[in-house]
């Protein structure tokens, strides 16, 4: 035997807000798992009517969607300065510069966490941006 593995049992708790867009999917808007938020990539979606806001604005959908991620961490007892990693997927790279622009405008008064940016084909709903993120609390 090369070593002995331990597995501990972790609670997890789903994370829900009616202040961010309901789950198009078999999905959670995020997980609670021990001392991590796992947020679930958010797209440009209006809480209140569902639908795909600022459709050809990436700055105002990523204002949505860090608006909507904000949402999911208040409801998991988080918030921005809690983040540790996080995704962004563009639909076009060149637009790096606006959505960098509009996130870094979310942390302003918290260092930013570790992050990924990737072009993508193609993003649920026509959106130009969706971003995820992991927190610990």
């Amino acid at each position: 035997m090369f070593g002995v593995v331990y597995q501990a049992a972790m609670d997890r708790k789903a994370i829900h807000t009616d202040r961010a867009p309901r789950a198009i999917g078999p999905y959670s808007q995020a997980v609670r798992a021990g001392n991590l938020v796992f947020c679930s990539g958010q797209i440009p979606l209006d809480p209140e009517t569902g639908e795909l806001v600022h459709k050809e604005d990436v700055a105002g959908q990523t204002r949505q969607v860090m608006t909507n991620l904000r949402a999911v961490l208040k409801a998991a007892g988080a918030d921005f300065g809690n983040a540790v990693r996080a995704t962004i997927y563009l639909m076009n790279l060149d637009d790096f510069g606006a959505v960098n622009e509009v996130y870094g405008e979310f942390f302003e008064s918290a260092p930013p966490p570790a992050r990924a940016c990737i072009e993508v084909a193609k993003l649920p709903r026509g959106a130009l941006v969706e971003i995820d993120l992991i927190a610990a609390v």
